[in-house]
């Protein structure tokens, strides 16, 4: 029987599942940059309409927030390469020093997978010979040793998705005539907001009115209540 080659262009490997995390985390960074840098300059409108200060508020708020979300990702991110550094290493010696035990632990994985006895042994030894170590990390830990995670690469993303999320509320609030600013930033706000919340659910394969809706709602109780501690502090000379 000659096999054929499949003619659609399905994604396989672990690049998919890695390519959609960069994606949900670059919308999740952008969603956090538009609520947060929203819920600060209307605020700032609620106790003033002076631009100098919303754009000063504006760019506080921006370089804050996408700094924060830029060291905490890296922070994060180098535990986690830390992490699988150190169990590829106690792998690697586990192999140099217990080489029958590894066959065998890996042979036990193979069944657990749903390969018979006589098959996981088969591939166990086949794995073992081409790599060794590759076939330990993949069944047993479930890293890739040559896409280990990166901190920098997760920082920059992190850093990158919150500025474009917290310029729009920014350039909506500093832009427009004086009398137009607050409605204008609001409907972009929840423009956008309602885009990021469908992207994540098509990207997760949630249902999106749901998410539309969580995501929007979230914007609107944010600047409400930062618009209503404005006026509040702005009707009291604060």
């Amino acid at each position: 029987m000659t096999l054929q080659t499949p003619e659609h262009d399905e994604a396989h490997g672990g690049g998919l599942g890695s390519r959609l995390n960069w994606l949900r985390a670059a919308v999740l960074g952008a969603n956090d940059g538009i609520v947060s840098t929203a819920g600060l300059v209307v605020g700032v409108a609620g106790a003033t309409d002076n631009r100098g200060a919303l754009l000063t508020a504006g760019l506080a708020g921006l370089l804050a927030g996408s700094l924060s979300m830029a060291a905490g990702e890296y922070v994060s991110v180098s535990t986690q390469r830390d992490s699988e550094k150190a169990a590829l290493a106690q792998e690697k010696r586990e192999l140099a020093t217990e080489p029958q035990a590894e066959l065998v632990e890996l042979t036990q994985l193979l069944r657990g997978k749903g390969l018979e006895d006589q098959l996981a042994r088969e591939v166990a030894e086949q794995l073992t010979a081409h790599d060794a170590l590759r076939a330990h990390a993949e069944v047993e830990l479930g890293i890739d040793p040559d896409e280990l995670t990166n901190p920098w690469h997760a920082a920059g993303a992190s850093f990158l998705a919150f500025t474009v999320g917290a310029l729009l509320p920014l350039l909506a609030i500093v832009l427009p005539p004086a009398g137009q600013r607050l409605w204008i930033t609001v409907l972009a706000v929840l423009a956008a907001l309602a885009l990021c919340g469908w992207s994540s659910a098509r990207l997760g394969a949630a249902p999106v009115g749901r998410a539309v809706l969580r995501n929007v709602g979230g914007g609107v109780v944010a600047m409400a209540v930062t618009y209503a501690a404005g006026s509040l502090l702005g009707a009291v000379g604060v």
